[in-house]
């Protein structure tokens, strides 16, 4: 996802700096908000990586990369049933552009 630069150039957004297409960079923006979410529910619960990952299903770096904000390594998907593992239920509204 690298864009060529010619010059100077205004981006609406930092997803929109990062992406090829707009669908891609409304994808960046939905899983960064999700793992920020996530994340907030791990530190509110003052949890170990260790903790977490158990209580999400998952493996503990598995954790640490969504900690560490990796977003190009989870899907949607993923994202909702980690969510949803921790018991949380997780809601899309669709806004004009």
């Amino acid at each position: 996802m690298t864009k060529a630069t010619t010059g100077p150039h205004t981006y609406a957004s930092v997803w929109d700096a990062l992406a090829d297409t707009p669908e891609q960079a409304a994808n960046l923006q939905a899983r960064a908000e999700l793992m920020q979410q996530v994340a907030a529910v791990v530190s509110d619960g003052g949890w170990t990586q260790e903790e977490a990952a158990r209580r999400c299903g998952v493996t503990q770096p598995r954790i640490n990369d969504l900690l560490r904000g990796r977003v190009s390594r989870f899907s949607l998907d993923a994202l909702v049933n980690i969510a949803t593992a921790l018991g949380r239920r997780v809601h899309i509204e669709l806004l004009a552009a």
